[in-house]
């Protein structure tokens, strides 16, 4: 993708324009990085543009033309987009600017972007301007760039800071979402951010309160998705900006629990999400939000504070938390799922084949992991050690003997209402023993398990005295059940 980035400011600059790569994938290229896309700025206009690729698109009034990258057979390979040099002024909805002027340099460009890391331009060295702007060479991917700096980004990259460009202030005037996107970065980089950056996010929090909630969510699901997404939350509520995204969280800052729970609600359902192993967004919007219903729930019983459905209320919080911040319904589903049924009782002594079925039944086959992953954040979370005990070792053992039923008659190619509807049978004790029977001879030589053998052995099967064989099939089911059950406990050691 970088080749093709490349001949397109070499078409560009063959046209007697200036282009360079900017932002991000500089930025990226720079850490060693592959970049996920390519910007390209020049101070060609949108018409010129269009001249130099006419099959681009240019449908805004900012200056961006979107370029389809194709191979010889017309299939699209990646889309690029080339934006002219341009400047801003005021911001009066803190997301677009009221009026965008056309630029000739790069630097007035720059100036605008948000943060020193992605205010970075790199073009090929055999660019013929590629020594104005106070550039240097550098060496990326074995190949020699002119890189433009004006604003120490490639020191703060070494430093690891996250630092605006210019005044903080202006900047999260301009977008007040560059607050949200300076804590995203910093949790997807490991970097800090700068004081001035900092306290600038305080100054100015609440504009926030402005944003597209769309926005908002976009920023908020790259964070959970990110190494470090317990140390932004952090960073969110030291910068007063968590008030104005999850105010709810907040409700649980000064709440004590009980004496199972050695922390606050808040810092638990922080910590359940930063020890929360799965890598899925919304198991890890779960771990956050999943105790949210505790402040509601409290009561002072015996002189003990409990908290008694608290899931419940939690998980109403959490859908209409998830429908105000515009998430699908899907994640919403999903996410609500896990939150109500997240204190799912489970005591090994105790359960049955049939209330494993059950919970699976309720919960939904799919989200049973991510259920156990949940419930080993809320361990975790709350100071305990032991992240699977034995009991949810336990469980999973029970939930994969349940879900893969391995050794049942419902693995063979007939069934009751086939013997039934095709050979006229009738229903009863020696249809069951012939089943049997024939998941043993399956069990011994799985290649016999098509309809039309079973059929026809059904048929012979019909004809005997089934007393003696149920028995013998009996044995070998039962044999290949404990193989299988062996295996499945050795798996979760228990």
């Amino acid at each position: 993708m970088l080749k093709l980035a490349l001949n397109i400011i070499e078409k560009i600059e063959e046209s007697g324009f200036e282009a360079y790569l900017v932002g991000g994938c500089v930025r990226d290229l720079l850490m060693g990085k592959i970049p996920s896309d390519f910007d390209i700025t020049t101070n060609a206009l949108p018409d010129e543009i269009l001249a130099i690729f006419p099959s681009a698109k240019y449908e805004n009034d900012f200056g961006t033309v979107i370029l389809a990258i194709k191979d010889k057979d017309e299939n699209v390979l990646t889309v690029l987009e080339t934006t002219t040099y341009r400047s801003e002024s005021t911001y009066r909805d803190h997301r677009r600017p009221d009026e965008v002027v056309f630029e000739q340099d790069l630097e007035k460009d720059l100036m605008r972007r948000d943060f020193t890391i992605n205010a970075l331009a790199i073009c090929p060295v055999k660019c013929v301007y590629g020594e104005k702007y106070n550039s240097r060479k550098i060496i990326i991917n074995k190949k020699e760039f002119f890189l433009v700096d004006l604003f120490g980004g490639l020191k703060d990259i070494n430093l690891k800071i996250i630092r605006a460009v210019g005044e903080p202030v202006d900047r999260f005037k301009e977008d007040a979402l560059r607050m949200m996107r300076a804590i995203r970065f910093s949790a997807q980089l490991g970097f800090s951010l700068e004081p001035k950056t900092e306290r600038g996010i305080l100054k100015m929090a609440g504009s926030l309160k402005f944003i597209a909630k769309e926005r908002i969510k976009d920023e908020l699901v790259k964070i959970l998705k990110s190494d470090m997404s317990y140390e932004a939350f952090v960073y969110l509520n030291k910068t007063k900006l968590l008030q104005y995204i999850l105010p709810e969280l907040l409700v649980g800052e000064n709440m004590k629990q009980n004496h199972h729970h050695v922390y606050t609600v808040l810092k638990h359902n922080l910590l359940s999400l930063k020890y929360c192993p799965s890598c899925k967004w919304q198991v890890r919007l779960a771990s956050l939000l999943h105790d949210i219903g505790k402040p509601q729930s409290m009561k002072i019983i015996d002189g003990q504070k409990t908290f008694y459905n608290h899931e419940y209320i939690g998980a109403r919080m959490t859908r209409k938390i998830m429908t105000r911040l515009k998430f699908s319904n899907i994640d919403i589903e999903m996410v609500v799922n896990l939150v109500k049924n997240h204190m799912f009782y489970y005591n090994v002594g105790e359960v049955t084949e049939a209330s494993v079925r059950r919970l699976i039944a309720k919960t939904g086959r799919d989200n049973l992991k991510d259920l156990i992953d949940l419930r080993v954040a809320d361990r975790l979370g709350s100071g305990t050690p032991k992240a699977m005990p034995y009991k949810l070792r336990h469980l999973q053992y029970m939930m994969e003997k349940v879900q893969n039923d391995p050794v049942s008659v419902k693995m063979l190619k007939v069934n009751g209402d086939i013997m039934i509807s095709e050979l006229k049978m009738k229903s009863g004790p020696k249809m069951g023993a012939i089943l049997d029977v024939l998941l043993a001879e399956v069990l011994e030589d799985p290649k016999l398990n098509t309809k039309k053998y079973l059929l026809k052995r059904v048929k012979e099967l019909d004809k005997m005295d089934l007393a003696e064989l149920r028995l013998q099939a009996k044995e070998v089911i039962e044999e290949k059940r404990e193989e299988d059950d062996k295996d499945i406990k050795k798996k979760f050691k228990v």
